[in-house]
């Protein structure tokens, strides 16, 4: 394989984004070592699962959008990789698939930790990991990607991350689902607001198209602080000093939203990166303000 077709797939893959399913699985899983229910086998396969799933949706993106018509060779965003011939579409359709099917072979090793009431809820996940950018009613063509991702990279990966461990779910864990969707939602708000004009162009209704930047701006700034209120519980549990770490969090969220709005174009790339490693960083942070509990309590 070529050195371009190889950087290719792994580009394909989308490897900036993937904190967007990291995140959700390793907060739950703080949760489930927190409240000393933690199962690793459960955790790593929810790990493995969550990555394969958004992997076959980020090539499933890359193919469809080039079928429908939303990628170019002139868009702003990084170079697609069936738009740009460096890998088929057949072979692309074909790479999405075969990671899918292994995604459903981990999922359904779970059953053997949360029961067979899991199967219903990851052929929902599957379907929709397709569904984003395939079918009759694409959801990310009209103006349904930023609830897509709220639901399934936070209300439905954390949740179920933390009951395949527990067996239950919890307050605690659902607000910590909310802060992981809206922090997922600032992902795509960065891609969508950087593709404004192509989307326009090409009738991809995201909601930067429908309500403008300004809009996709101010609730980008909003996220992050909806997000520190939610797991508010966890930052002042057992000392107020903790929510130090809170205010290094926003202090990283304000100066990449500071950046935001005075960017435009390509130079709004590197700032889908940054607002991945914001939510791997705030929830890192998260499990270190309850390693500190635990000592301190």
């Amino acid at each position: 394989m070529k050195p371009e077709t190889r950087k290719a797939w792994i580009d394909a893959t989308r490897p900036c984004t993937l904190p967007a399913s990291a995140a959700p699985v390793v907060a739950a899983t703080a949760y489930a070592w927190y409240d000393g229910v933690l199962v690793w086998g459960a955790a790593l396969l929810c790990l493995a699962f969550a990555l394969l799933a958004q992997i076959a949706s980020n090539m499933g993106n890359d193919y469809f959008d080039y079928k429908k018509g939303g990628d170019t060779p002139d868009r702003v965003g990084p170079q697609r990789a069936v738009v740009s011939g460096l890998i088929s579409p057949r072979a692309m359709l074909v790479a999405t698939l075969a990671v899918l099917l292994t995604a459903c072979c981990v999922g359904l090793c779970l059953v053997y930790y949360g029961g067979w009431q899991l199967i219903p809820v990851g052929a929902v996940i599957a379907i929709f990991a397709l569904a984003y950018s395939a079918g009759p009613f694409p959801l990310s063509r009209y103006g349904l990607g930023d609830v897509t991702v709220f639901i399934f990279f936070g209300i439905i990966a954390v949740n179920f991350t933390y009951y395949v461990q527990s067996g239950v779910f919890t307050m605690p864990v659902f607000l910590a689902s909310v802060a992981q969707g809206v922090l997922a939602i600032n992902i795509l708000l960065v891609n969508n607001y950087r593709d404004m004009e192509e989307d326009a162009a090409c009738n991809k209704r995201t909601t930067v198209v429908l309500f403008g930047r300004r809009f996709a701006s101010t609730w980008y700034l909003l996220n992050g602080f909806v997000a520190t209120a939610c797991t508010w519980q966890v930052w002042c549990a057992a000392s107020y000093w903790l929510l130090l770490l809170p205010a290094l969090y926003l202090f990283m969220h304000i100066a990449t939203y500071r950046q935001l709005v005075q960017l435009r174009g390509t130079a709004l790339n590197p700032l889908l990166g940054r607002t991945s490693v914001n939510l791997l960083c705030f929830t890192l942070l998260m499990l270190l303000a309850m390693i500190l509990n635990r000592t301190m309590l």
